[in-house]
Parts: structure tokens; C-alpha cells; sequence
């Protein structure tokens, strides 16, 4: 039985793996298609969300199917039950790099504003490499670098007030622009959205390894 169970762990791991990377790259593609203002590519990237949800499906079956057969107990139930509530966090973090695609979409058909309040750029590598760091600390099972991905979720709240200030400056500068300067809020949302889940997985990283639930704990 626990030869089956290892096995069946490893092969969930890979799962996991899968999607995890799937969606990080989707969002990197919808960055890059809000900066090149390319909307084909951000349409290739809305096609491509029913594949998303299709892994998550594939992932919750399995971790159901683990729990139902083989019981697991200790440190392996923990892991199970982590993977169960993060990859809700990577299908969630898909669905919004679709927003931000669809943002894409739009931003590609209109004039660039007057002025341009969110830097796209550096908001998502703060947020991919929060992203990143989760991802790395669930395969090298680390809880100090989920940690530090935990401690980094304060700039991306601080970077999304900013985008929202700008907002409001250039509003007033250009009311005529409202509509486009509102989807440049909308991505600074998304982006800041992304980084709360790369926390909720960082949090599930400490859990699975140490078994203390940090999600309501300041300093976590």
C-alpha cells in the first residue's frame, strides 16, 4: 500500500508541476501582450482557459481518488490536502491572466493614453517572481522561501494602491480617456490578485510541511 501511495504522491506532484507551469506562462504571455499591444495573442490566451480548467479537474479527481483509496495519514495527507486547495489558487491565477489577455485585447484597439499609469512590466515581474518563488518552494518543499514569498505580498498591495492613485491623476488630466485608463486598473487588479494567490500557495507549502495554518497570522 504505500509503494501504491508513493506512487500515486509522485505522479500528482507531476500533475501539479503541469498546471503550475502552464498558468505561470500564460500570465507572462499576457503581459507581454499588453505591452506589444498584440491581440491576437491575447486571444490565443482566452482559447486556451478551458485547458486550464480541464487540469484542475484532472488534479481534484486524483487528489479524491487518493484520499478515498489509500487514506493517507501524517505528512502525505497534509501534501494532499495542500495540492487540493492550491491548485483552486492556479486555476484562479489562470482565470486571471485571461482577464488581463482580455485587457489586451481591448488596450490593442484603442490609442495609447496620454498618460500611462501602471507599469505593467514591473508589477508582473514583481508578481511572477512571488509566482516563481512559490512554485519553487512547493517543489524543494521549503517553507523559508514560502515565507519570503508570504512577506513580498505587502509591495504588490503597495504597487496596485500607486496604480490606482495614477489612475485617479490621470483621470482628471484626461476625463476623455477614462475608459482606457480604467483597464489599466483593472490589470494593476488582476496582477495584485495574482499575488494573493501565489501567497495562498506559499501558505499551503508551510502547512503541508510543518502543519501550522498561517493564513491568519501576521509575520507568517
Amino acid at each position: 500500500m504505500a509503494k501504491h501511495l508513493e506512487h500515486e504522491i509522485d505522479k500528482l506532484k507531476r500533475k501539479i508541476l503541469g498546471l503550475a507551469a502552464f498558468v505561470e506562462e500564460a500570465v507572462a504571455r499576457s503581459v507581454t501582450a499588453i505591452n506589444e499591444r498584440d491581440a491576437v495573442a491575447g486571444q490565443q490566451i482566452i482559447d486556451a482557459d478551458s485547458q486550464v480548467d480541464a487540469m484542475e479537474v484532472d488534479v481534484e479527481e486524483e487528489c479524491l481518488k487518493m484520499l478515498a483509496l489509500y487514506q493517507p495519514v501524517a505528512q502525505d495527507l497534509r501534501f494532499i490536502v495542500a495540492c487540493l486547495r492550491l491548485n483552486s489558487d492556479l486555476e484562479r491565477i489562470g482565470d486571471l491572466a485571461v482577464n488581463i489577455a482580455e485587457r489586451a485585447v481591448f488596450l490593442a484597439s484603442v490609442p495609447v493614453p496620454s498618460i500611462k499609469p501602471l507599469d505593467v512590466g514591473a508589477f508582473a515581474r514583481h508578481v511572477r517572481s512571488m509566482l516563481s518563488g512559490a512554485l519553487d518552494a512547493l517543489v524543494n518543499v521549503d517553507p523559508l522561501a514560502a515565507r519570503r514569498v508570504c512577506a513580498a505580498d505587502d509591495e504588490a498591495d503597495a504597487m496596485h494602491r500607486e496604480t490606482f492613485r495614477r489612475v485617479e491623476d490621470a483621470v482628471r488630466e484626461h476625463p476623455d480617456e477614462f475608459a482606457v485608463l480604467t483597464h489599466f486598473l483593472s490589470v494593476s487588479r488582476y496582477l495584485e490578485r495574482i499575488a494573493d494567490h501565489a501567497t495562498n500557495i506559499a501558505e499551503d507549502v508551510i502547512y503541508m510541511v510543518e502543519g501550522a495554518i498561517v493564513r491568519h497570522k501576521a509575520g507568517a
